[in-house]
């Protein structure tokens, strides 16, 4: 099966729009679809960009956001049709699928497990949830999975910890024990990681920005020349399913004080055409520059701050080491 039929079969069970690197896991779980490639949601979301851009309405997908797909439901019109209203009260702002599972067990007056389909007929009982999926239990257990995942793998404490058959509670809820010791050593080592890149000095703190950018996609990756001018540290291209090519300028601030709104214009003054600006900072970003950085009409500028370089750095195991070791338990007898 090719990637966009096979993206076509998860879309259609999920019965929601889906992100391409959970399209693309979906996809290789269920055997609809292999991939030998790296990144293989990289090839998927490449493949969904480009039939989109060529085949337009007749194309068999949408995009819905960012990096976010669904069906379009009538190729042939120049707009999806869209499935009939039922007239709905207002309950005000509607959830994500993870903020309804959290809501919800927050209420619990007991701290027990709830399934996570006991969850999502709680949450479209209670209009939490704005949906049209003909499966939306396996759209809360996907995307409660991801996020768990997610977090793992940046060796931070997910929200939501998974028991045996579907059972979902809050990780805050343990207290005590050895998954309790191991996330308070992990949060003990994030903060000294941050420490320790506010400690580096400028130029080893912008190649390991270089490195990081290797990491994640970026390839022609060139740090600039030293200089206290407040100019241009990295030049790259984010290469996405060897397709889209996108040319970024990255400024690396090591910075203790929030980055302001004129950082970001005077990137922006500085970047080439047809290229995208990125800030990566060991601080974060005034309200007012994360406005900038979002300005309708200008070019998009990045933002990343110390939290998020602080994840992306022990995702891919930079300055970090990731340890395993094995547990044992005993197994349920009748």
């Amino acid at each position: 099966m090719s990637a966009l039929s096979a993206a076509e079969h998860v879309l259609r069970e999920a019965g929601t729009p889906l992100g391409y690197r959970e399209i693309a896991r979906l996809a290789i779980e269920q055997g609809y679809w292999q991939s030998k490639g790296k990144t293989p949601w990289a090839t998927i979301g490449a493949q969904l960009y480009s039939d989109i851009r060529k085949r337009g309405t007749a194309s068999r997908f949408i995009q819905t956001g960012p990096e976010t797909f669904g069906l379009n439901l009538d190729p042939s019109s120049a707009r999806p049709t869209p499935p009939p209203s039922k007239p709905k009260k207002s309950v005000g702002k509607k959830l994500s699928f993870t903020a309804a599972a959290e809501t919800l067990l927050r209420k619990k007056p007991e701290k027990n497990p709830v399934h996570y389909r006991d969850l999502t007929r709680q949450a479209l009982a209670l209009e939490l949830l704005d949906t049209q999926g003909k499966t939306p239990e396996a759209t809360m257990y996907a995307q409660i999975l991801t996020e768990v995942r997610r977090y793992k793998a940046r060796g931070e404490q997910p929200r939501f910890h998974i028991s045996k058959g579907g059972f979902i509670s809050l990780t805050e809820w343990q207290g005590t024990g050895l998954a309790f010791d191991i996330e308070q050593h992990n949060r003990a080592v994030r903060a000294k990681l941050l420490q320790h890149l506010k400690a580096l000095h400028a130029k080893a703190f912008e190649e390991l920005i270089g490195e990081l950018l290797a990491r994640i996609g970026f390839e022609e990756i060139e740090v600039t020349s030293y200089s206290k001018d407040g100019g241009i540290d990295v030049r790259g291209t984010l290469l996405v399913g060897d397709v889209i090519r996108t040319r970024m300028a990255v400024q690396a601030k090591k910075w203790k004080q929030n980055v302001q709104s004129d950082a970001v214009q005077k990137l922006r003054g500085s970047l080439s055409v047809h290229e995208q600006g990125l800030i990566i900072t060991t601080s974060d970003f005034s309200k007012k520059a994360k406005e900038e950085a979002s300005r309708p009409s200008a070019t998009p500028v990045a933002l990343m701050n110390g939290e998020q370089l602080g994840a992306l750095l022990i995702e891919h195991q930079l300055l970090v080491t990731r340890q395993s070791h094995d547990i044992l338990e005993l197994s349920e007898t009748d």
